[in-house]
């Protein structure tokens, strides 16, 4: 282990430590949002925390054995010999951990999602696919002891759908699925083919991370331009005397909202403040979809065949993942569900990558 991961982890170790500390502290106790915020600190590191402690023990262990192979008696080299072996594996394998552990979090890991799949090329045949890929997710979804909940769906006229978007709600959801966005494409003879014929059709899968929700925009008085000015009215006694009217320009988006309508300039005040919120709330959430639908539209392509991730041969009971070109002869197991050697695989490869990104830095 390189020294300076060794520091990392040392300084680590010591903040669990005083995390441990505080959490018991009576004071803190009694602050909920603290309390919360510390504890979830603590799971962040404690894993990684654990995998060093392990990974010091098993040093301190091969220490002792590696003594051994010294030892007058030959059986006992022997038997030294083939331990200092395993416990060499373990502690590469619990490092390789520690390294994983450390790696570059993404933020939406730990979010549910929302998984949409539209037919793409091929008809109705397109449809019937994203019927089908849509109950092998159902499924997937299920065995992970996660919930799902379909949110909208627009069937094919032979079946299957030609959109149907999914919520789901689960611990570690969007890290599994978040590499399943992209065209899948299917080869197999349609159902609704009378001379059985291979066709190729496309689908197109986004599993987008779900944004929090949008409650209420946090405003800062020095933003504001506020001026004060004398009501409008029709003349006579109803004319305004005082300055009551009040205008507000939010400076940073050039935001501008006006009240005179009420007797005070308290209350048109607050009537503008009112409606300066919910102009910015609704500027917020529009931003908000118009991330949502580029990221939507980045994910999946325009749902071409050529534009492919995935294949999903029938004939040939075989699927291939054309990013880590790896193919799995099994494609039933697949359609019923089991796709972890797949999600596997595709996660392993995304850390060996970010670990290559970290280490040319280092």
């Amino acid at each position: 282990m390189k020294d300076t991961l060794r520091e990392k982890l040392e300084v680590l170790s010591k903040r669990h430590e005083t995390l441990n500390e505080q959490l018991s502290d009576p004071e803190i106790v009694q602050r909920p949002d603290r309390l919360r915020e510390l504890s979830i600190e603590q799971s962040e590191i404690s894993e990684v925390v654990e995998s060093y402690g392990k990974f010091r023990a098993l040093e301190m262990e091969l220490e002792e054995v590696e003594s051994l192979l010294n030892d007058p008696d030959p059986q006992i080299q022997t038997v030294a010999a083939e331990e200092v072996v395993e416990i060499q594996e373990q502690l590469e394998a619990t490092l390789n951990k520690i390294q994983s552990l450390l790696l570059p979090r993404d933020p939406n890991d730990k979010r549910n999602l929302f998984l949409e799949i539209r037919a793409g090329t091929g008809g109705d045949e397109a449809a019937i696919f994203a019927g089908d890929l849509f109950r092998m997710y159902q499924i997937y979804v299920k065995n992970q002891g996660w919930t799902s909940e379909t949110v909208t769906q627009h069937e094919g006229e032979h079946g299957g759908f030609k959109v149907v978007i999914m919520r789901v709600v689960g611990k570690g959801a969007y890290s599994k699925l978040k590499f399943e966005s992209g065209t899948h494409r299917v080869q197999r003879v349609p159902k609704t083919e009378a001379k059985g014929r291979i066709h190729t059709s496309a689908c197109t899968v986004a599993v987008l991370p779900e944004a929090d929700k949008i409650d209420d925009i946090a405003i800062d008085p020095q933003d504001l331009r506020v001026d004060t000015y004398r009501a409008s009215g029709a003349g006579g006694q109803h004319v305004n005397r005082t300055d009551s009217a009040v205008r507000i320009t939010h400076m940073p988006t050039g935001v501008v909202v006006e009240c005179q309508d009420e007797r005070s300039q308290h209350q048109n005040r607050a009537r503008a403040m009112a409606m300066l919120r919910a102009r910015l709330l609704q500027a917020e959430i529009q931003k908000q979809q118009e991330q949502e639908s580029e990221e939507r539209r980045r994910l999946v392509g325009s749902g071409d065949r050529s534009e492919r991730i995935r294949t999903y041969n029938f004939p040939e009971n075989r699927v291939t993942d054309h990013r880590i070109k790896l193919t799995i002869n099994r494609l039933d197991g697949l359609m019923a569900g089991d796709i972890q050697p797949i999600i596997d695989q595709l996660t392993t490869e995304y850390q060996a990558s970010l670990m290559a990104d970290v280490n040319a830095f280092q």
